[in-house]
Formats: structure tokens, sequence, C-alpha cells
């Protein structure tokens, strides 16, 4: 499946723009779209100017989460909201927090507290509840999938506005539940209007994905690295103290399928200096697991800041990013070394890591859960600081081309102003026929 490529235009997509700008538009220009220019504007949800309204849906936000899922959907919501977009998010919590937040202050958040969850299904009577009044509000409905309990929502809400999923990830770890969960996620997936994927990598693994090709395109998660705060020179120093430079680095959710004991065992018996940034589930297993080995030479940090982040993608010699299993569908952290230019190491596993990393080219991609594997990766790029070198450049250049914020939310837009613009034109037909 090829990526989203801008629309060539056409009366449709002009008239859509003129709307959603709040120009005037004639009745002639209206009729292009089978409607008076009432109807069309109040169906496309821009009449008199008023922006796009797009709902992001998923279980977890920032700050109750701060994985790469969480990080990609604020991106999402900040970089569509310069191109006009008015965003919202609805998330759970387990919190007792206030209902109503914002994040940046540019987006609306909603939490609501978490009242049970099975199976890694986090699920909210008074969402369940409430969610009727978001979609209200909404022009375009966002979900994240997976998260089941929003595909209950969808459809005990039945929701009849312009909706698309982005596909995160396949359900890996409760396979085992999918006999039950099967019938309901294909109800969901079959009544929202588009599937985007993350990855041409995925799109070609996913068993789920390819029941589902004929409205699946693809559109890589995107960072904005002025969104990523500036190091300030005594924060650098403290870092530089406290890790040294030129160790190997990781950075994300402590959680089964990172692999990182993969890497401890590939670490046993060389003094290759490697710093673990993040906590989760797992952590003081992997704690236990370095002390057991004898690897002194491995940190964990526990979670960061974003600046103290900085720091350290600034000061180490390579992101190394050892995920084994399909749960890690994309894998934000090796977007993050990209662009800061430092050459990356990931395991092949069919999904978005290999569509960042390019073997022999960003760095190295080695068999899953091969400690040897990862072991000789490490050490060659450990003890070639050219080869270092060029490898991030090239991971910078392919971010540039591939991976920026900017043309993620220049897709997400176009795609989200033609599903309105196609609603609009169905409900004018739909009116006509009626009367």
């Amino acid at each position: 499946m090829d990526e989203a490529k801008p629309a060539k235009g056409g009366k449709h997509e002009m008239v859509v723009n003129k709307i959603q700008r709040g120009d005037h538009v004639s009745d002639g220009e209206a009729n292009a779209l089978d409607g008076d220019r009432h109807n069309v504007a109040s169906a496309v949800g821009t009449f008199d100017g008023r922006p796009l309204r797009v709902l992001h849906v998923y279980k977890t936000f920032v700050p109750d989460s701060v994985g790469g899922l969480e990080h990609a959907i604020a991106q999402m919501a900040v970089s569509t909201r310069r191109l006009g977009i008015e965003t919202r998010v609805v998330s759970l919590s387990r919190q007792r927090l206030p209902r109503l937040g914002s994040y940046r202050t540019a987006t609306e958040h909603y939490r609501y507290k978490e009242t049970a969850s099975v199976a890694s299904n986090s699920m909210s009577l008074s969402l369940l509840f409430d969610f009727g009044r978001h979609v209200e509000w909404a022009d375009v409905i966002h979900y994240h999938f997976p998260w089941p309990f929003a595909d209950l929502l969808h459809l005990l809400w039945r929701v009849h506005k312009p909706s698309i999923v982005t596909y995160q990830s396949d359900i890996v770890r409760q396979r085992k539940l999918m006999t039950f969960y099967r019938p309901l996620m294909r109800a969901f997936l079959s009544r929202v209007d588009h599937i985007v994927a993350t990855s041409p990598n995925y799109v070609k693994t996913s068993d789920v994905l390819k029941d589902y090709a004929d409205k699946t395109t693809v559109i890589p998660i995107g960072l904005d690295p002025a969104s990523y705060p500036a190091t300030r020179p005594d924060t650098l120093a403290r870092w530089k103290q406290e890790v040294g430079e030129n160790f190997f680095l990781f950075i994300g959710v402590i959680r089964y399928y990172k692999g990182l004991h993969i890497l401890l065992d590939a670490l046993v018996g060389t003094p290759l200096p490697t710093v673990i940034v993040g906590s989760g589930p797992i952590e003081a297993e992997l704690r236990k697991h370095a002390e057991e080995a004898g690897l002194r030479h491995v940190k964990f940090l526990g979670t960061v800041s974003d600046e103290d982040k900085v720091a350290l993608l600034e000061l180490c010699a390579a992101v190394v990013f050892p995920s084994h299993l399909r749960s890690e569908a994309f894998g934000v952290t090796l977007l993050e070394g990209a662009m800061f230019g430092k050459p990356l190491i990931s395991s092949e596993i069919g999904t978005g890591t290999s569509y960042i990393n390019i073997d022999g080219e960003t760095g190295f991609v080695v068999p899953a859960s091969d400690p040897g594997a990862l072991r000789t990766a490490m050490l060659r790029l450990a003890n070639d600081p050219d080869l270092r070198k060029r490898m991030g450049a090239a991971a910078r250049r392919r971010f540039d081309e591939r991976f920026t914020a900017e043309r993620m939310a220049a897709r997400y837009v176009e795609i989200y102003r033609n599903l309105v613009e196609q609603a609009a034109i169905h409900g004018v037909a739909a009116s006509r026929t009626a009367g």
C-alpha cells in the first residue's frame, strides 16, 4: 500500500477549501457539490469559517502515559491544529484528575475515570454515557486502534459522522481472546470510513489489515523538531558527568515486548555503556536481571523530563531498540534517534521499525530475539566512529524526507476534509431523495 498522496484538486476540493477558510461560496460552486450552499457548508461543519473539529479517541494520553503512541497522538493534534483543525482528545485515567484539561493549551483533553480493565482493555462507565456529546461536537471521529472499548463506543452510539482509525498495532498478547473479540473488531473496522496504517511494512504483514485494503492508506508518524526543548548547558554538563558520552541509549515504557532482556543478555561480557530511560511493569524484573548478570555499565534512569531526554539523545552514540514482538508497530524512539542524527539498531519484526531503520544505511536491523546478533551490531558501531557518523547522517536525511510532523499533518488533514466532503455530498443527496 502506497503512502497517502495529496489530491490533485478539482471543484469539490476547491469549494471545501473555500468553506474551510470562510470564503464566499457562490451558488454555482455549491452546485458542484450536488447541493445548495447552506446545506453543503453545514454538512462540512465549517459554515462561517468555523474550524474543522476532530475528536481523538484512545485509552491513554499524556500525562497519564508517556509512551510512543500517546506522543504520536499529541504530535497529530498539535501539528494538524496549525493547519486550521480544532482538536479534542478523550482518554481514561486511573487518577482523580479534573475532567477537562488541555495539552500545550491548544488541545482540549477530557479525562474519564477508568472503571475497570480486562486484558489491557480499559473501560469507563462515565465515558460510555458521555461519549455522545463529544460526537456531537466533532466533525470527524479519529480512533486509535487497538482499544476494544472504543469499538463498543462507536457501535453503541451508532456514530454516523465521518470516522477514521489509525491502526497502531495488531493485538498480539491477548490473541487467545480474539475468538470473543473478533466479531466486535470486524464490525467496528467495517463501519469506519477510513483506516490509516503507520508503515507499508505493517500493511503487508497484518492479517487484519489485508481485509480492509480498499480503504487503507499509509501515513507514517511524524515529529516536529521544534516541539522538543533546547538543552541548557548545565543540563548537558550534568548528564555528561553522570552517564558520560558515546553510550547506547534505549527510551521507552518498559513492557514485555520491548526486548530489554535480550539487550541485557547481549551486553554480558562487553564493556559497552548503555543507558535505559523509562519505567514500566517489568522494570524491577529487568533491574534484577542486570544486577545478577553483573552489568555495572548499564544505567536505569527511570522516567526523565523532556529536556533531560534531549540531552541524552545528544550525548549518546546510537539508539538501540530491541523490541521483538509485533506489538511494537512503529517505534517513535527510533524516529527521535533519527531526528537527532543518531545511528539506529533494531530487530526485524515485520513492522514500522524496519521502515524507519534501513539495514546497512541508517543503522543495523538484526534478527529478533538474537542477543549475539545484537551484540555484534553494537560492537561494530562502538568501534567505528566514521560509520556512526555516516549512518547518523543518513538517518536524519530519511527523517527529513519521510517523517516530519508537517508531512503527517498535511496528509491527515486531506483525509479529514475528503471524508467530510463526501459526507456532505451524501447528506445532500439523501435529503433530496427524501424530499
